[in-house]
C-alpha cells in the first residue's frame, strides 16, 4: 500500500490537547502520516500555554488554527483519536477509534501543562509505531 496512514485528533476546543497531539505526530512521523485536528466547538485561538509547552520541546504549533470537526475529516482519516469530545464525533464503520482521557490544559499554567504534553507525546509515539507497523513498513 503506497498511501500513507492518516489520523485526526479531536477535542472540544481544538486549542490544546488535539493541537499538541497533531504537532507531535507531524514532527515525529516526518511526513509519514497525514495529520488532522479538529474540535466540536473550536476556540478562537490555540491555547498560548500549549504553544509554550510545545516550544519547550522544539515543536512550533503557532501557525495552527482551531478547526471545526466535520464528518468529511473523520471519514478521510484511518484513525480517530478523541480527547473528551463525548458523543459528537461521527462514527464510521472501519475506522479505528481511541478515546484518550487527558486533563484539559485550558486555564492552566505551564507547570500543569507539561505533564499533559508529555503524556500526549508518549501516546502519539505508541500510535505512530502502531500505524506505521500496521502498514508492513
Amino acid at each position: 500500500m503506497t498511501d500513507k496512514p492518516s489520523v485526526i485528533f479531536v477535542c472540544v476546543h481544538n486549542a490544546g490537547r488535539s493541537q499538541m497531539a497533531a504537532g507531535f505526530m507531524t514532527a515525529l512521523s516526518g511526513g509519514a502520516v497525514e495529520v488532522r485536528s479538529a474540535g466540536s466547538m473550536p476556540a478562537e485561538q490555540i491555547n498560548p500555554v500549549a504553544v509554550q509547552a510545545m516550544a519547550e520541546v522544539g515543536i512550533d504549533i503557532t501557525a495552527a488554527q482551531p478547526k471545526v470537526l466535520t464528518p468529511e475529516a473523520v471519514q478521510a482519516s484511518d484513525a480517530v483519536i478523541t480527547m473528551g469530545c463525548g458523543d459528537v464525533c461521527p462514527i464510521f464503520p472501519g475506522k479505528r477509534y481511541e478515546d484518550w482521557v487527558l486533563e484539559d490544559p485550558a486555564g492552566q499554567g505551564i507547570a500543569s501543562v507539561r505533564p499533559i504534553r508529555d503524556e500526549i507525546r508518549g501516546r502519539v509515539e505508541a500510535l505512530l509505531a502502531d500505524l506505521l507497523g500496521a502498514r508492513g513498513a
